[in-house]
């Protein structure tokens, strides 16, 4: 009789460690949808950026009669980069855009330049909200990596630490400089 007692309180035991283990796993898979969501939405908005300056750069060819105003953004166009550098880029790319701004009279007075400015403001205050919902994400995410007993599940399931995507100074020269 006390075999079966000792049985089923083990029985029990394994059972509460079996859901806990679930219920922490399905934890991880929801941080990890959750960052996919804000990396895609991060994406998205780069990409708008960049279209944007696409034609900013076709909008100055024009003016200026020259081929290749914004040469950061034709150089973007054969490179393979990640987000992070992807925003590096696009920052570099909107200083050069500045430039022009300021040297070139006819770009305040263009309609479409306007246009494309605006989306830029736009997508400025948008890809700010987006990295704060991703590092918050990436907090929440880091901590139960390193948190006991969800690390557990994390050492098993080979879980990593990820960059929080914060916005460093886009505009120095340290390229390597998002924190983990």
């Amino acid at each position: 009789m006390n075999f079966l007692i000792y049985i089923l309180m083990l029985f029990v035991i394994f059972c509460f460690v079996f859901i806990w283990y679930i219920s922490s796993f399905n934890k991880f898979q929801d941080f990890i949808i959750r960052i996919n969501e804000a990396e895609n939405n991060i994406d998205s908005i780069l990409r708008k950026r960049f279209d944007l300056l696409s034609k900013a750069s076709s909008i100055i060819n024009t003016l200026i009669d020259k081929e290749d105003a914004l040469e950061s953004i034709s150089k973007l166009r054969s490179q393979k980069l990640t987000n992070f550098e992807l925003d590096r880029k696009l920052c570099e790319a909107i200083n050069e855009l500045n430039i022009y701004r300021n040297n070139i009279e006819d770009l305040g007075t263009n309609e479409a330049f306007i246009k494309i400015e605006i989306g830029l403001n736009e997508s400025e205050i948008e890809i700010t909200a987006f990295r704060k919902y991703y590092n918050d994400i990436i907090t929440d995410y880091n901590k139960a990596i390193k948190t006991f007993p969800s690390l557990i599940v994390a050492k098993t399931c080979k879980y990593k630490e990820r960059t929080y995507f914060d916005g460093k100074d886009m505009f120095d020269n340290i390229i390597n400089d998002f924190k983990l």
